[in-house]
Protein backbone atom coordinates (compact mmCIF):
# COMPACT_ATOMS: atom_id res chain seq x y z
CA UNK A 1 0.00 0.00 0.00
CA UNK A 2 2.53 2.51 0.85
CA UNK A 3 4.53 1.72 -2.27
CA UNK A 4 0.93 2.26 -4.34
CA UNK A 5 0.62 5.88 -2.65
CA UNK A 6 4.35 6.69 -3.10
CA UNK A 7 3.76 5.94 -6.58
CA UNK A 8 0.68 8.02 -7.05
CA UNK A 9 2.14 10.85 -5.09
CA UNK A 10 4.92 10.98 -7.63
CA UNK A 11 2.82 10.86 -10.87
CA UNK A 12 0.27 13.16 -9.41
CA UNK A 13 3.05 15.58 -8.69
CA UNK A 14 4.65 14.98 -12.05
CA UNK A 15 1.44 15.77 -13.91
CA UNK A 16 1.04 18.74 -11.40
CA UNK A 17 4.31 20.19 -12.05
CA UNK A 18 4.04 19.80 -15.97
CA UNK A 19 0.52 21.72 -16.15
CA UNK A 20 1.02 24.43 -13.58
CA UNK A 21 4.67 25.44 -14.32
CA UNK A 22 3.71 25.61 -18.01
CA UNK A 23 3.62 28.36 -20.25
CA UNK A 24 0.11 27.81 -21.34
CA UNK A 25 -1.35 27.51 -17.47
CA UNK A 26 -1.51 31.05 -17.51
CA UNK A 27 -4.18 31.31 -20.18
CA UNK A 28 -6.06 27.99 -19.15
CA UNK A 29 -6.22 30.02 -15.47
CA UNK A 30 -7.78 33.29 -17.79
CA UNK A 31 -10.29 30.79 -19.50
CA UNK A 32 -12.89 31.62 -17.44
CA UNK A 33 -12.90 34.81 -17.44
CA UNK A 34 -13.66 35.06 -21.45
CA UNK A 35 -17.48 33.58 -21.12
CA UNK A 36 -17.78 36.68 -18.81
CA UNK A 37 -16.60 39.23 -22.10
CA UNK A 38 -18.31 37.21 -24.43
CA UNK A 39 -21.62 37.24 -22.58
CA UNK A 40 -21.53 40.94 -22.19
CA UNK A 41 -19.71 41.51 -25.90
CA UNK A 42 -22.06 39.33 -27.50
CA UNK A 43 -25.61 40.04 -25.73
CA UNK A 44 -25.12 43.90 -27.49
CA UNK A 45 -23.57 42.55 -30.79
CA UNK A 46 -27.47 42.27 -32.37
CA UNK A 47 -28.11 45.44 -30.60
CA UNK A 48 -24.89 47.06 -32.29
CA UNK A 49 -25.45 45.64 -35.82
CA UNK A 50 -29.06 47.14 -35.90
CA UNK A 51 -28.08 50.38 -34.16
CA UNK A 52 -25.37 50.97 -36.94
CA UNK A 53 -27.40 50.02 -39.41
CA UNK A 54 -28.80 53.01 -41.16
CA UNK A 55 -32.54 53.13 -40.29
CA UNK A 56 -35.32 52.83 -43.38
CA UNK A 57 -37.64 55.73 -43.43
CA UNK A 58 -40.61 56.71 -44.86
CA UNK A 59 -40.20 59.34 -47.67
CA UNK A 60 -42.81 62.04 -47.89
CA UNK A 61 -43.42 64.32 -50.71
CA UNK A 62 -45.34 67.57 -49.21
CA UNK A 63 -45.02 71.07 -48.69
CA UNK A 64 -43.22 72.04 -45.24
CA UNK A 65 -46.67 72.95 -43.62
CA UNK A 66 -48.15 69.91 -44.25
CA UNK A 67 -45.39 67.79 -43.33
CA UNK A 68 -45.21 69.75 -40.25
CA UNK A 69 -48.61 68.38 -39.03
CA UNK A 70 -47.50 65.12 -39.70
CA UNK A 71 -44.48 65.07 -37.97
CA UNK A 72 -46.78 66.88 -34.84
CA UNK A 73 -48.49 63.49 -34.80
CA UNK A 74 -46.15 61.09 -35.64
CA UNK A 75 -44.09 62.94 -32.47
CA UNK A 76 -47.38 62.15 -29.74
CA UNK A 77 -47.45 58.29 -31.26
CA UNK A 78 -43.99 58.37 -30.75
CA UNK A 79 -44.20 60.19 -26.87
CA UNK A 80 -46.95 56.95 -26.01
CA UNK A 81 -46.08 53.89 -27.60
CA UNK A 82 -42.04 54.57 -27.98
CA UNK A 83 -39.94 56.36 -30.80
CA UNK A 84 -38.69 52.66 -32.01
CA UNK A 85 -42.04 51.44 -32.94
CA UNK A 86 -43.47 53.98 -35.11
CA UNK A 87 -42.66 54.91 -38.32
CA UNK A 88 -39.21 57.67 -39.45
CA UNK A 89 -40.66 60.24 -41.82
CA UNK A 90 -38.14 62.53 -43.86
CA UNK A 91 -39.08 64.87 -45.95
CA UNK A 92 -38.46 66.08 -49.78
CA UNK A 93 -39.97 68.82 -51.83
CA UNK A 94 -42.16 68.11 -54.56
CA UNK A 95 -40.57 68.19 -58.09
CA UNK A 96 -40.82 67.65 -61.54
CA UNK A 97 -42.79 64.61 -62.17
CA UNK A 98 -44.56 62.77 -59.30
CA UNK A 99 -43.84 59.03 -60.48
CA UNK A 100 -40.19 59.40 -61.29
CA UNK A 101 -39.59 60.89 -57.68
CA UNK A 102 -41.05 58.17 -56.19
CA UNK A 103 -39.03 55.50 -58.22
CA UNK A 104 -35.86 57.50 -57.14
CA UNK A 105 -36.78 57.70 -53.99
CA UNK A 106 -37.26 54.25 -53.77
CA UNK A 107 -34.14 53.61 -55.17
CA UNK A 108 -32.26 55.61 -52.61
CA UNK A 109 -29.74 54.19 -50.33
CA UNK A 110 -28.69 57.03 -47.97
CA UNK A 111 -31.23 57.12 -46.52
CA UNK A 112 -32.52 52.99 -47.33
CA UNK A 113 -35.82 54.32 -47.58
CA UNK A 114 -39.05 52.08 -46.79
CA UNK A 115 -41.91 53.86 -48.60
CA UNK A 116 -43.16 56.94 -50.44
CA UNK A 117 -46.15 58.90 -49.54
CA UNK A 118 -47.53 61.37 -52.03
CA UNK A 119 -50.96 63.85 -52.09
CA UNK A 120 -51.11 64.89 -49.21
CA UNK A 121 -53.38 66.25 -47.89
CA UNK A 122 -56.30 65.41 -49.89
CA UNK A 123 -55.46 62.44 -51.68
CA UNK A 124 -52.71 60.31 -49.67
CA UNK A 125 -50.99 57.83 -51.74
CA UNK A 126 -48.50 55.33 -50.24
CA UNK A 127 -46.21 53.23 -52.74
CA UNK A 128 -43.18 50.67 -51.84
CA UNK A 129 -43.08 46.74 -50.84
CA UNK A 130 -45.92 47.47 -47.94
CA UNK A 131 -49.45 45.55 -47.96
CA UNK A 132 -52.28 47.49 -47.56
CA UNK A 133 -53.38 46.09 -44.32
CA UNK A 134 -49.43 45.54 -43.10
CA UNK A 135 -48.19 47.74 -39.89
CA UNK A 136 -46.59 50.78 -42.49
CA UNK A 137 -50.04 51.54 -43.83
CA UNK A 138 -52.26 51.37 -40.42
CA UNK A 139 -49.27 53.45 -38.60
CA UNK A 140 -49.98 56.12 -41.21
CA UNK A 141 -53.40 55.78 -41.09
CA UNK A 142 -54.16 56.40 -37.54
CA UNK A 143 -50.87 59.20 -37.79
CA UNK A 144 -53.30 60.93 -40.65
CA UNK A 145 -56.32 60.95 -39.21
CA UNK A 146 -54.77 62.56 -35.93
CA UNK A 147 -53.21 65.34 -38.36
CA UNK A 148 -56.80 65.70 -40.00
CA UNK A 149 -58.70 65.82 -36.21
CA UNK A 150 -60.83 63.63 -37.57
CA UNK A 151 -61.72 59.89 -36.10
CA UNK A 152 -61.83 58.09 -39.48
CA UNK A 153 -59.65 56.59 -40.71
CA UNK A 154 -58.22 58.71 -44.16
CA UNK A 155 -59.13 56.85 -48.18
CA UNK A 156 -55.51 55.52 -48.09
CA UNK A 157 -54.28 54.35 -51.48
CA UNK A 158 -51.27 51.63 -51.58
CA UNK A 159 -49.71 50.73 -54.25
CA UNK A 160 -47.46 47.89 -54.02
CA UNK A 161 -44.21 47.50 -55.21
CA UNK A 162 -41.99 44.69 -55.65
CA UNK A 163 -38.78 46.41 -53.55
CA UNK A 164 -37.31 49.49 -51.89
CA UNK A 165 -33.87 50.57 -50.91
CA UNK A 166 -34.44 49.73 -47.46
CA UNK A 167 -36.00 45.80 -48.07
CA UNK A 168 -32.84 45.80 -50.40
CA UNK A 169 -30.29 46.49 -47.72
CA UNK A 170 -31.59 44.36 -45.02
CA UNK A 171 -31.67 41.47 -47.82
CA UNK A 172 -27.96 42.15 -48.22
CA UNK A 173 -26.91 42.73 -44.71
CA UNK A 174 -28.93 39.11 -43.93
CA UNK A 175 -27.12 37.63 -46.97
CA UNK A 176 -23.89 38.93 -45.83
CA UNK A 177 -23.92 37.61 -41.57
CA UNK A 178 -25.15 34.18 -43.50
CA UNK A 179 -21.92 34.24 -45.18
CA UNK A 180 -19.43 35.55 -42.51
CA UNK A 181 -21.35 33.33 -39.58
CA UNK A 182 -20.54 30.32 -42.27
CA UNK A 183 -17.03 31.68 -42.90
CA UNK A 184 -16.23 31.55 -39.30
CA UNK A 185 -17.82 28.14 -38.20
CA UNK A 186 -15.80 26.54 -41.38
CA UNK A 187 -12.21 28.12 -39.93
CA UNK A 188 -12.92 27.15 -36.73
CA UNK A 189 -13.74 23.91 -37.10
CA UNK A 190 -10.60 23.21 -39.42
CA UNK A 191 -7.77 26.04 -38.19
CA UNK A 192 -7.12 24.78 -34.58
CA UNK A 193 -6.04 21.20 -35.81
CA UNK A 194 -2.72 23.27 -36.83
CA UNK A 195 -1.98 23.53 -33.09
CA UNK A 196 -0.91 20.04 -32.82
CA UNK A 197 0.69 19.97 -36.37
CA UNK A 198 4.44 19.76 -35.02
CA UNK A 199 4.43 17.74 -31.63
CA UNK A 200 3.86 14.31 -32.79
CA UNK A 201 7.02 15.57 -35.17
CA UNK A 202 9.15 16.88 -32.50
CA UNK A 203 8.36 13.82 -29.89
CA UNK A 204 9.70 11.53 -32.46
CA UNK A 205 12.25 13.95 -32.85
CA UNK A 206 11.48 13.92 -36.44
CA UNK A 207 11.82 17.34 -36.94
CA UNK A 208 14.95 17.41 -36.61
CA UNK A 209 15.95 15.83 -39.78
CA UNK A 210 13.06 17.19 -42.01
CA UNK A 211 14.60 20.70 -40.61
CA UNK A 212 18.13 19.83 -41.65
CA UNK A 213 16.93 19.02 -45.27
CA UNK A 214 14.83 21.93 -45.51
CA UNK A 215 14.38 25.34 -44.40
CA UNK A 216 12.47 26.19 -40.86
CA UNK A 217 10.17 28.29 -43.37
CA UNK A 218 9.22 25.87 -46.16
CA UNK A 219 8.08 23.47 -43.33
CA UNK A 220 5.90 26.23 -42.14
CA UNK A 221 4.29 27.25 -45.32
CA UNK A 222 4.05 23.30 -46.43
CA UNK A 223 2.60 22.23 -43.63
CA UNK A 224 -0.09 25.34 -43.83
CA UNK A 225 -0.67 24.72 -47.09
CA UNK A 226 -1.33 20.86 -47.13
CA UNK A 227 -4.49 22.04 -44.47
CA UNK A 228 -5.09 24.96 -46.95
CA UNK A 229 -5.90 22.86 -49.45
CA UNK A 230 -7.72 20.31 -47.58
CA UNK A 231 -9.96 22.42 -46.21
CA UNK A 232 -10.59 24.32 -49.71
CA UNK A 233 -11.60 21.04 -51.17
CA UNK A 234 -14.27 20.13 -48.06
CA UNK A 235 -15.74 23.79 -48.43
CA UNK A 236 -15.96 23.22 -52.45
CA UNK A 237 -17.89 20.14 -51.78
CA UNK A 238 -19.97 21.67 -48.78
CA UNK A 239 -20.97 24.81 -51.03
CA UNK A 240 -21.94 22.43 -53.78
CA UNK A 241 -24.27 20.12 -51.26
CA UNK A 242 -25.57 23.01 -49.88
CA UNK A 243 -26.29 24.70 -53.18
CA UNK A 244 -28.22 21.65 -54.78
CA UNK A 245 -30.32 21.27 -51.42
CA UNK A 246 -31.40 25.17 -51.53
CA UNK A 247 -32.29 24.70 -55.51
CA UNK A 248 -34.21 21.61 -54.52
CA UNK A 249 -36.41 23.25 -52.05
CA UNK A 250 -36.42 27.40 -53.81
CA UNK A 251 -34.65 28.89 -56.80
CA UNK A 252 -31.48 30.40 -56.14
CA UNK A 253 -32.63 33.40 -58.09
CA UNK A 254 -35.20 34.25 -55.40
CA UNK A 255 -32.56 34.70 -52.38
CA UNK A 256 -31.17 38.03 -51.26
CA UNK A 257 -28.65 38.51 -54.22
CA UNK A 258 -25.41 40.25 -52.46
CA UNK A 259 -24.15 43.56 -54.29
CA UNK A 260 -21.55 42.75 -55.93
CA UNK A 261 -23.48 39.22 -57.73
CA UNK A 262 -23.82 36.17 -57.61
CA UNK A 263 -20.59 34.90 -59.32
CA UNK A 264 -18.04 37.75 -57.48
CA UNK A 265 -19.56 36.92 -53.92
CA UNK A 266 -19.34 32.92 -54.43
CA UNK A 267 -15.57 33.48 -55.50
CA UNK A 268 -14.84 36.11 -52.94
CA UNK A 269 -15.97 33.82 -50.43
CA UNK A 270 -13.49 30.89 -51.25
CA UNK A 271 -10.83 33.50 -51.28
CA UNK A 272 -11.74 35.21 -48.07
CA UNK A 273 -11.81 31.48 -46.77
CA UNK A 274 -8.23 31.01 -48.05
CA UNK A 275 -7.10 34.17 -46.56
CA UNK A 276 -8.84 33.56 -43.26
CA UNK A 277 -7.56 29.89 -42.36
CA UNK A 278 -3.86 31.07 -43.73
CA UNK A 279 -3.87 33.89 -40.81
CA UNK A 280 -5.04 32.21 -38.64
CA UNK A 281 -3.37 28.71 -39.87
CA UNK A 282 0.08 31.01 -39.94
CA UNK A 283 -0.99 32.01 -36.10
CA UNK A 284 -1.97 29.06 -34.73
CA UNK A 285 0.91 26.73 -36.07
CA UNK A 286 3.39 29.58 -34.39
CA UNK A 287 1.78 29.07 -30.77
CA UNK A 288 1.26 25.42 -31.36
CA UNK A 289 5.10 24.49 -32.26
CA UNK A 290 6.24 26.84 -29.16
CA UNK A 291 3.60 23.20 -27.20
CA UNK A 292 6.34 20.18 -26.44
CA UNK A 293 3.46 17.95 -25.66
CA UNK A 294 -0.41 16.89 -26.30
CA UNK A 295 -0.85 18.52 -22.62
CA UNK A 296 0.10 21.92 -23.53
CA UNK A 297 -1.87 21.39 -27.03
CA UNK A 298 -4.90 21.08 -24.97
CA UNK A 299 -4.71 23.69 -22.53
CA UNK A 300 -4.10 26.27 -25.79
CA UNK A 301 -6.70 25.28 -26.79
CA UNK A 302 -9.48 26.69 -25.12
CA UNK A 303 -8.24 30.18 -25.28
CA UNK A 304 -7.29 30.04 -28.83
CA UNK A 305 -11.02 29.33 -29.80
CA UNK A 306 -12.07 32.25 -27.79
CA UNK A 307 -10.19 34.61 -29.53
CA UNK A 308 -11.53 33.48 -32.49
CA UNK A 309 -14.84 34.06 -31.46
CA UNK A 310 -13.79 37.78 -30.09
CA UNK A 311 -12.49 38.45 -33.93
CA UNK A 312 -15.86 37.35 -35.29
CA UNK A 313 -17.77 39.70 -32.91
CA UNK A 314 -15.41 42.03 -33.96
CA UNK A 315 -16.02 41.47 -37.71
CA UNK A 316 -19.76 41.25 -36.57
CA UNK A 317 -19.89 44.93 -35.62
CA UNK A 318 -19.42 46.53 -39.14
CA UNK A 319 -22.36 44.53 -40.43
CA UNK A 320 -25.05 46.59 -42.12
CA UNK A 321 -22.41 50.15 -42.07
CA UNK A 322 -20.06 49.03 -44.39
CA UNK A 323 -18.55 52.67 -44.13
CA UNK A 324 -18.36 53.24 -40.74
CA UNK A 325 -15.02 53.88 -38.83
CA UNK A 326 -15.42 50.28 -37.07
CA UNK A 327 -15.94 48.85 -40.30
CA UNK A 328 -12.42 50.45 -41.80
CA UNK A 329 -10.90 49.41 -38.50
CA UNK A 330 -12.69 45.92 -38.81
CA UNK A 331 -11.18 46.27 -42.15
CA UNK A 332 -7.44 47.17 -41.68
CA UNK A 333 -6.95 44.67 -38.84
CA UNK A 334 -5.67 41.17 -40.43
CA UNK A 335 -7.77 38.74 -38.03
CA UNK A 336 -10.96 40.26 -38.92
CA UNK A 337 -10.38 41.31 -41.67
CA UNK A 338 -11.08 38.54 -44.11
CA UNK A 339 -14.66 37.89 -42.42
CA UNK A 340 -15.28 42.32 -42.82
CA UNK A 341 -14.62 41.81 -46.55
CA UNK A 342 -17.03 39.31 -46.86
CA UNK A 343 -19.65 41.03 -44.96
CA UNK A 344 -18.79 44.31 -47.63
CA UNK A 345 -19.14 42.01 -50.84
CA UNK A 346 -22.52 41.55 -49.91
CA UNK A 347 -23.29 45.03 -49.27
CA UNK A 348 -21.18 47.15 -51.42
CA UNK A 349 -20.58 46.94 -55.17
CA UNK A 350 -17.14 47.99 -55.57
CA UNK A 351 -14.69 45.26 -56.07
CA UNK A 352 -11.37 47.70 -55.74
CA UNK A 353 -11.30 47.51 -51.59
CA UNK A 354 -11.22 43.70 -52.23
CA UNK A 355 -8.07 43.74 -54.02
CA UNK A 356 -6.42 46.13 -51.67
CA UNK A 357 -8.02 44.04 -48.35
CA UNK A 358 -6.54 40.52 -50.23
CA UNK A 359 -3.18 41.91 -50.69
CA UNK A 360 -2.56 43.07 -47.07
CA UNK A 361 -4.10 39.91 -45.75
CA UNK A 362 -1.35 38.31 -48.23
CA UNK A 363 1.46 40.37 -46.38
CA UNK A 364 0.12 39.75 -43.09
CA UNK A 365 0.37 35.97 -43.78
CA UNK A 366 3.47 35.88 -44.86
CA UNK A 367 5.32 38.12 -41.79
CA UNK A 368 3.55 35.81 -39.10
CA UNK A 369 4.91 32.69 -41.07
CA UNK A 370 8.55 34.28 -40.82
CA UNK A 371 8.14 35.76 -37.34
CA UNK A 372 6.52 32.00 -36.51
CA UNK A 373 9.86 30.14 -38.08
CA UNK A 374 12.17 32.63 -36.36
CA UNK A 375 10.74 31.56 -33.36
CA UNK A 376 10.77 27.63 -33.70
CA UNK A 377 14.22 27.78 -34.80
CA UNK A 378 15.25 29.94 -31.73
CA UNK A 379 12.77 28.30 -29.34
CA UNK A 380 12.98 24.85 -30.30
CA UNK A 381 15.78 23.44 -32.34
CA UNK A 382 18.23 25.31 -30.03
CA UNK A 383 20.68 22.99 -28.30
CA UNK A 384 21.03 21.84 -24.74
CA UNK A 385 18.19 21.41 -21.44
CA UNK A 386 15.28 23.04 -21.66
CA UNK A 387 14.98 26.02 -18.93
CA UNK A 388 12.10 26.52 -17.02
CA UNK A 389 10.01 30.09 -18.49
CA UNK A 390 10.54 31.81 -15.44
CA UNK A 391 14.52 31.28 -15.91
CA UNK A 392 14.41 32.33 -19.76
CA UNK A 393 16.37 35.76 -19.76
CA UNK A 394 16.03 35.84 -23.30
CA UNK A 395 14.23 34.52 -26.59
Amino acid sequence: MKKLLRGAFVIGRRDFAATVLSKTFLFFLLGPLFPLLFGAAFGGIGASVANSREKPVVAVVASEADFERLKVSRDRFADAIGDQYVLRFLRFEPAGDANVQEAALLASRSPPVEAVVTGLPDKPHLAGPVAPDGSTARQLRLILADAAGTYTSPNLVVSHTDTSSAAESKDQATTGQVAQTALFFLTLLLSTMLLSQLVEEKSNKIIEVVAAAVPIESLFVGKLFAMLAASVLGLIVWTAAGAAVVASFKSLSALPPPAVGWPSFLALIVVYFAMNYLLLGALFLTIGAQASTVREVQTLSMPVTFAQVLIFGFAATAIGSPNSGLAFAAAAFPLSSPLTMVARAAEDASLWPHVVAIGWQALWVALILRVGAGLFRKTVLKSGPRRAWWRLRRA
